[in-house]
């Protein structure tokens, strides 16, 4: 690179013995006479005269380029302006000294940011100087620095003889002011036009614009160039291919280059850690700092090491090596720098140790606007609105070098995400306009985004219309909001006058179009948008398949969504994730599991998202051993610590027929939250054991956790199927009267199903009419079932009409009022109400049931005859059949609501699929194992009948789930007391 002119180490120690700044060059050099080579004569003192601190004052190969400098030192570069001015005017000027103080004065503009003083002395360059190739080079530097890259071109273009200097600062000035594509035409045009070849600042220049400007392909070529120029081995050089493999996520790439260098330095070392930490590889940085440690270079780290590998041990929890870390930079002496005391903020913060952190920032006396900024995104991420408030006011009352910034806004806002902070978000906003932080970009558009958490859309588009040039950005936040947070109709009517603006839709636009379609249940629209995407060849963008993927799953298409899967290239641990996901939530776990194995193969690792929707896809499927596969995975990947996953086992094993495993989890859980209790009670509901439920309801009070209403839903089921109406009734009223909860219509829902199942049908109806909102389909169908379960012919006519005209569109309503009416025997209105679904094209689900033997699930069909050993099956019942009669079995054949026959109701309830499943479970299993099978619907008052004395003959605990709740057969009793 271009020589720094600077004057002489001593001179720089030099003082003037004048004030520089009130005098002209003209007086300085009458008074030492620069050009006479006699010594001054020392003028009339009462002290002795003191020998000058620099005798190369006396040198004019020195003196005219000092002044300058000292001048420049000063910040008085008009004076230094003037005086190069003066000195070029004097017919004796001497160029080279002349030239140097040019050189020594632009340096000063770039570093004081002086773009006015900068373009003079350009102006005196191309005067002067118009050949001379370091000037240039230092002119290009200046500009950049000032942020006017457009300047620098100038400045190169003015040149006619150029040299590999100028080339490579040109580039650098493209790469750091972010114009990565002119940065890689100059290069293209350096490689084909001229016979300079790139060198070790060259390829690091270019390389960061490759991983910057998104050009991998191309930084892959520039690796290429560099390993056939022999510079693939330098320092610089494959430090900077480090970086941007590290930034493109291609670990074994970066790793490579490092391995591969002769040479390594302590940015090598940074880099390498850098790029794991980046990735989420927190681990794999932390081993790359010890072996850094242990290196036979013995390289010490720096700051930068300190500040790079604190992010590794926050995001693997590693809060003991953090600790250590913390004493190697208090025995580096390092931990007087602020960015090492942020970094270790934030690394105690992000490991749950808020009071480490607090007392750590406010021991701080050196704080600055990051540390500030640091402490409240902390509490902010955590959602403490309250803390961070107080925070911002200390902030104020702190000195000058502490001032409240944009940033500062931008990390008090994400604590703004519920309506309860409406107010607060206000007075944020109403301060951020008095000091105009709203001429920000990214702080409107986070404005925007807050106030559409707290569900004030309005707000939000009083924000964005206040934006006086809005950019895609701010187009994309205002879309986003409506569709995440309330109106996703509206999203799409901005979207139409972003495209009236002249802006076209990018990756964030889309996605949120695709959202708001999958909320609306558009599914046509969602497929014109996945039009436009091919159209526009886009379809590769990870973002937006996995949006896809979404909307494909919300719709309910789940093999959409597959044949986009199997077509995308390059699939990343997201898509996994929404494959996994997407599956579960449509109810269909088998390809969820089978997906999971899938990724696995691929040595893809799954995260907490798809190990949650995995194990959903367990309790849908109700399979024990898989179950406790995925457990043993979950404690293996050190996933347990995860809330949402303890949680979600717990569900599993609940769902999965295993009470006791459950609670034995619950048990074992060292942190219990409101989530944990509520999924215990949850579970102790669907298996009808009310009464622990209640009683856990209580434990958790007495440890001073407040319910939510998810909680009052989950405890109001348990009542509902224990038939502990009183109780029930009780907790119902205290939700508003004591905890301040509005009841839900799921609440009502809860309530109006225990009170019809305890055969109380005038009370629910009743309720329904004191209700203050409407009832939906889901409470008719309660009514509608209960009346069945009790003989009620006429209310559950009633029901089943209000039923059909609230929902006439799902099969389920039209089996049940058929059923109601075949059991009445009305079987020509039952033909009507079948023939109305045929006209529908609606098709009624066939009772199935399935169970796991062997680590298979085997799937039965009323009246199945295709299984191989169905004969055998079958034989066993009979056999079953013969044994439970003596017990007082007599079948019910009242469960058939098909106009036949006598004998043929008898086969018709003989082929009933959990009777399959149980006959072929305890022909396939050991004496004394539990037989566990799942029913898609609800059990048959006969098949209840008769499992109930099949296990007292067998002498084996049965465990069915129906579509409603669990029942445990045992010594011939149910666990439901036969209230379901």
């Amino acid at each position: 690179m271009a020589m720094a002119l600077l004057p002489s180490s001593s001179s720089h120690h030099y003082h003037s013995p004048f004030p520089l700044n009130s005098i002209t060059y003209q007086s300085y050099r009458n008074n030492y006479n620069l050009h006479s080579t006699k010594k001054p004569v020392a003028s009339l003192s009462l002290s002795s005269p003191k020998p000058l601190k620099n005798p190369q004052i006396l040198n004019p190969k020195f003196s005219f380029p000092l002044i300058v400098h000292n001048l420049c030192q000063s910040r008085n570069l008009n004076q230094a302006l003037s005086v190069i001015q003066e000195q070029l005017a004097n017919p004796n000027c001497n160029l080279i000294q002349t030239a140097e103080a040019v050189g020594l004065l632009i340096q000063s503009c770039g570093q004081q940011r002086n773009i006015e003083i900068g373009r003079k002395v350009h102006g005196v360059t191309s005067t002067h100087f118009s050949n001379d190739l370091v000037l240039y080079t230092r002119l290009i530097t200046m500009y950049s620095v000032c942020g006017f890259p457009l300047d620098c071109r100038f400045a190169f273009d003015e040149l006619k003889v150029k040299n590999l200097f100028l080339w490579n600062a040109l580039i650098s000035a493209y790469t750091k002011n972010e114009l990565y594509d002119d940065s890689l035409l100059m290069f293209c045009e350096l490689v084909s036009s001229t016979v300079f070849k790139p060198d070790n600042f060259t390829f690091p220049c270019v390389i960061k614009s490759c991983a910057l400007g998104l050009r991998i392909s191309l930084g892959e070529a520039i690796h290429g160039l560099a390993a056939k120029s022999g510079l693939v081995s330098d320092v610089f050089v494959g430090n900077s291919l480090i970086m941007m493999y590290g930034k493109y996520e291609l670990i074994e790439h970066a790793v490579k280059v490092f391995d591969n260098l002769p040479e390594r330095n302590l940015v090598s070392w940074n880099s390498l850690i850098h790029v794991y930490s980046e990735n989420g590889l927190y681990m794999e940085g932390v081993v790359v700092f010890v072996k850094m440690l242990e290196d036979e270079c013995c390289l010490v780290p720096d700051v930068a090491t300190i500040v790079t590998i604190l992010p590794s041990c926050a995001g693997e929890g590693d809060v003991e090596m953090g600790k250590m870390i913390h004493g190697l930079a208090v025995k580096l002496g390092l931990i007087c720098e602020v960015t090492v005391n942020n970094a270790l903020v934030d690394m105690y913060a992000k490991c749950e140790l808020s009071n480490a952190a607090q007392t750590l920032f406010e021991k701080k006396e050196n704080k600055n606007t990051v540390s500030w900024n640091t402490v409240i995104w902390n509490f902010s991420r955590d959602g403490d609105a309250c803390k961070t408030f107080d925070l911002l006011r200390e902030m104020q009352m702190e000195g000058d070098e502490t001032k409240v910034n944009e940033v500062t806004i931008l990390n008090l806002l994400p604590a703004f995400s519920h309506k309860s902070h409406l107010m607060s978000l206000k007075e944020l906003h109403g301060y951020s306009l008095r000091r105009e932080f709203l001429g920000d970009e990214l702080v409107a558009n986070a404005f925007i985004v807050a106030y559409a958490k707290c569900e004030s859309l309005s707000s939000a588009e009083f924000v964005f219309h206040g934006i006086s040039t809005k950019t895609s950005n701010s187009w994309n936040a205002v879309i986003d909001g409506n569709a995440q947070y309330g109106d996703p109709r509206r999203a799409l009517d901005l979207y139409l006058e972003m495209g009236s603006s002249g802006l076209h839709p990018d990756r964030y636009s889309l996605s949120s179009l695709l959202f708001a379609c999958s909320k609306l249940g558009f599914l046509p629209s969602g497929k014109q948008i996945h039009g436009f995407v091919l159209r526009n060849g886009i379809e590769t963008d990870p973002f937006i398949s996995v949006s896809l993927l979404s909307l494909y799953f919300r719709c309910g298409k789940p093999h959409f969504a597959r044949v986009l899967f199997d077509g995308t290239v390059n699939r990343n641990r997201v898509s996994w994730n929404a494959m996994i996901s997407g599956y579960a939530q449509n109810g269909c776990p088998e390809q969820a599991i089978e997906i999971f194995h899938h990724m696995l193969e691929r040595g893809i690792q799954p995260n907490e998202i798809a190990i949650t929707s995995l194990l959903m896809a367990c309790s849908q499927l109700s399979c024990l051993r898989l179950a406790r596969e995925i457990h043993c995975f979950t404690l293996k990947a050190n996933l347990t610590k995860d809330m949402f996953i303890n949680c979600s086992i717990l569900d599993m094993y609940a769902k999965c027929g295993c009470i006791e495993l459950s609670r034995r989890f619950f048990d074992n859980q060292t942190k219990k939250n409101l989530v944990s209790w509520t999924a215990m009670i949850s579970g102790y509901a669907v298996h009808g054991y009310g009464n622990e439920a209640l009683l856990l309801f209580e434990q958790m009070l007495k440890l001073g956790l407040e319910p939510d209403h998810f909680t009052f839903i989950s405890l109001l089921m348990a009542c509902s199927h224990s038939g502990l109406v009183k109780e029930g009734l009780e907790y119902f009223y205290e939700m508003d009267s004591i905890y301040g909860i509005k009841p839900r219509l799921e609440h009502y829902t809860c309530v109006v199903d225990m009170l019809a199942r305890a055969g109380k049908l005038y009370d629910a109806m009743e309720f329904v009419k004191d209700m203050p909102m409407e009832a939906d389909a889901k409470i008719w169908t309660s009514l509608v079932s209960s009346c069945r379960t009790h003989g009620n012919k006429d209310l559950g006519r009633m029901a089943a009409e209000k039923l059909l005209q609230l929902d006439p569109n799902r099969v389920e309503n039209y089996v049940i009022v058929s059923n109601v009416l075949a059991q009445s025997g009305k079987w020509g209105d039952v033909r009507s109400v079948r023939e109305k679904m045929r006209e529908k094209g609606l098709q009624k689900d066939a009772g199935c049931s399935w169970i796991e033997v062997g680590r298979k699930i085997y799937n039965f069909v009323v009246g199945d005859h295709m299984l191989s050993k169905s004969e055998e099956i079958r034989e066993i019942w009979s056999v079953l059949e013969e044994k439970i009669s003596k017990y007082g079995y007599n079948p019910d054949t009242s469960s058939v609501l098909h106009d036949v026959g006598q004998e043929e109701k008898l086969q018709i309830l003989r082929g009933h699929s959990e009777k399959l499943a149980v006959s072929f479970g305890l022909l396939k299993t050991a004496e004394g194992m539990t037989v566990r099978v799942c029913k898609n619907l609800r059990i048959c008052s006969d098949c209840h009948n008769a499992i109930k004395l099949v296990s007292k003959v067998v002498n084996r605990e049965i465990v069915v789930r129906d579509n409603k709740r669990f029942h445990h057969f045992k010594n011939g009793c149910c666990s439901c007391g036969d209230y379901w």
